[in-house]
């Protein structure tokens, strides 16, 4: 039966009572407003751990200035229905002041990864992340935490933060659930229309293409990235980049790298969508 506790004293009685009898906790922290692709992080969870930890707070120092914290839908009900289905073990609902208390003036900012990409466009954003993350693995200790690599950029983020902090928790990606078409589970497909559902697959599909000439040989990044950026503004997107970059720390790929990810973010309509894909270059 699921345990829902919304304080860190409660939290830390559970899971001290779980350590002492010599269990190990798998970590799954979210934002709310859940879908199949955050069951699948939990679901992986059950097989790295014995108990399994989820928390819901839609964190406000990751908003920024032109975006609405406020209007973030809040599905509580339907959240905590699909992980008693999913058998998760206990649901950490802290507040605003619980993890932000008065006076709160701490932030962490991962320099070399934060500015580009994702970060460019949304100044702050990945601090926020940051930070917020770092206080639920001081508050949850966990011994392993799962990510979706959907936020790849994200995930690189937190792995470097964990490393830099000496934080003794294991990182998990879990890949990138998609609906039929290919379209990355995201909570922002619900602001998309009908008629921008039919184009949003074409993102991926986008992506695709591109790894498709880099294993093919192709080495002209630029071309390539400005090629997939037109293709999807005559689609109607509006693209915020197309990165072709090192796989290991996102910096913009040379000739002689191997493992590469290609990172795209575009608006269509309203939702500003976010995807991926890994590409091995061959070379020649």
């Amino acid at each position: 039966m699921m345990q829902i506790v919304e304080t860190i004293v409660e939290l830390q009685q559970v899971l001290r009572r779980w350590r002492e009898a010599g269990e190990n906790i798998a970590f799954v922290p979210t934002m709310g407003n859940l879908h199949a692709g955050h069951i699948s992080l939990v679901n992986a969870a059950h097989s790295k751990a014995r108990r399994v930890v989820v928390s819901i707070f839609v964190n406000p120092t990751q908003f920024g200035p032109e975006e609405d914290y406020d209007a973030y839908p809040r599905t509580l009900e339907a959240d905590t229905q699909q992980l008693r289905e999913a058998k998760v073990d206990l649901l950490f609902l802290p507040t605003k002041k619980i993890m932000y208390p008065a006076g709160a003036s701490t932030q962490i900012i991962v320099t070399g990864l934060s500015e580009h990409y994702c970060g460019a466009s949304r100044p702050g954003h990945f601090s926020g992340v940051a930070t917020v993350v770092a206080k639920l693995f001081n508050i949850v200790q966990p011994d392993i935490a799962l990510f979706g690599e959907k936020d790849f950029q994200q995930l690189t983020i937190i792995r470097k933060m964990v490393g830099d902090l000496n934080i003794p928790v294991i990182l998990q990606g879990i890949a990138t659930v998609r609906e039929a078409d290919g379209l990355a589970l995201s909570s922002r497909n619900s602001y998309l229309t009908s008629d921008q559902r039919k184009i949003a697959p074409l993102l991926y599909q986008s992506l695709c293409q591109v790894k498709a000439r880099i294993m093919a040989g192709e080495s002209d990044y630029a071309t390539i990235e400005a090629e997939c950026c037109l293709t999807l503004k005559q689609a109607g997107f509006e693209p915020d980049y197309i990165a072709i970059c090192r796989e290991a720390d996102l910096q913009p790929a040379q000739a002689n790298d191997t493992h590469l990810m290609v990172l795209a973010a575009a608006r269509l309509g309203k939702p500003r969508l976010i995807d991926n894909i890994a590409a091995k270059a061959t070379k020649q």
